[in-house]
């Protein structure tokens, strides 16, 4: 029976680039939890590692239903850094994008997922990891809760230096993002828009697997329209339109925005009436100080125009270890250490006296040669 800390061990969850989510126990408060560990490998990494437990401790300062709430942090006995959190024994929209709802139960989902970007928004950070896959479900006895999960890679808005950082999924990422301009609340909602196309249509709204791709996509094609296709009214392509729009301006603002459009859209779709949603709290709970979202600068990326708009499938996004590492902690910031050979004093005597039997055989060798 595999123990982290005092919880045991049920079953792997899953696993991503740097960091394995794991199902456990806790049998002295008997309630199943989930704990996510930092590979072992990664462990050492002083920037890898601080990120992680970053991650842990905004996590834990945000105090809402709709955020993953961390109850405990440590560290194995191998070393490797923990956190214990929600188990979200509901899976998450990734599962619901691969089998599809009902357009009203999707639409319902996503709005309560947009009043959870709101939560954050309101404490000052931006997710930049909108996906299916991070956001979450688990079933109460009030009903499916939605969670957001994974900040990882979030970033506050209060932060006035530009970060380098590319982050993000691009089937789901918006183009100042790709383009490493300041993003702000606007990028989220663009991601959240992807997501809702995704659970409509079971696949995002633009087929792109790569960074390279999304850049070179003609930006001026908006997504394909969908209203008809799931006998939604034709608002809902306007707000779709809008929220992908490569111009953050003529995005929905705040993502309460976005959650009153959708809310009003599912009611006029089957499946609207199976989710009640829950109102956003009055006053935010602030991890800094709180305050409306501040006013973000224009995004510097250009519209690019090339590469025609294609259908398709998304699949598996390619990247290399160290783009997957630059994306976690920024660009040019991992210097591996140079590899040091150690031998142990035996070491050293065996190589001396093998060389020494080669050279008495050798010079035998010779000498028997020569005097036959």
């Amino acid at each position: 029976m595999e123990m982290i800390g005092r919880y045991r061990i049920t079953g792997r969850i899953g696993s991503g680039s740097f960091a394995t989510v794991y199902r456990g126990q806790d049998d002295t408060l008997d309630v199943p939890v989930a704990v996510k560990v930092l590979a072992d490998n990664w462990s050492t990494n002083d920037d890898v590692r601080a990120r992680f437990l970053a991650e842990a401790r905004l996590l834990r300062r945000l105090s809402d239903e709709r955020i993953v709430r961390v109850y405990d942090i440590g560290t194995t006995e191998r070393g490797q850094p923990y956190f214990v959190m929600d188990l979200a024994n509901g899976g998450s929209l990734e599962q619901l994008r691969k089998r599809m709802v009902q357009p009203g139960l999707a639409l319902r989902l996503c709005a309560e997922a947009a009043r959870a970007l709101e939560v954050l928004h309101r404490n000052q950070l931006v997710h930049r990891d909108i996906t299916p896959g991070n956001i979450l479900l688990t079933n109460t006895s009030s009903g499916v809760r939605v969670m957001l999960a994974d900040l990882g890679v979030a970033k506050s808005l209060l932060d006035e230096v530009r970060d380098t950082m590319t982050a993000g999924t691009p089937a789901y990422m918006a183009l100042e993002q790709a383009n490493s301009t300041q993003v702000d609340q606007r990028s989220d909602i663009y991601s959240l828009a992807c997501v809702t196309y995704a659970l409509l249509t079971g696949r995002p709204p633009f087929p792109v697997k790569t960074l390279s791709e999304l850049l070179s996509r003609n930006h001026a094609i908006g997504p394909v329209a969908i209203a008809a296709q799931i006998g939604a009214p034709d608002l809902l392509d306007q707000v779709l339109a809008s929220a992908l729009s490569p111009d953050p301006n003529r995005r929905p603002q705040t993502a309460a925005q976005l959650a009153e459009v959708l809310d009003r859209l599912a009611d006029a779709l089957p499946g609207g009436d199976s989710y009640q949603p829950r109102a956003l709290p009055t006053s935010p709970t602030s991890v800094g100080s709180g305050g409306s979202i501040p006013s973000a600068p224009q995004p510097a990326g250009v519209l690019i125009s090339g590469g025609g708009h294609r259908s398709g499938s998304l699949t598996p996004r390619s990247e290399t270890p160290m783009s997957m590492l630059d994306n976690y902690i920024g660009a040019g910031r991992y210097q591996p250490k140079k590899a040091k050979e150690t031998h142990t004093l035996w070491f050293y005597a065996w190589v001396t006296v093998s060389a020494a039997l080669l050279l008495g055989l050798t010079v035998w060798l010779t000498v028997y040669v020569l005097t036959r």
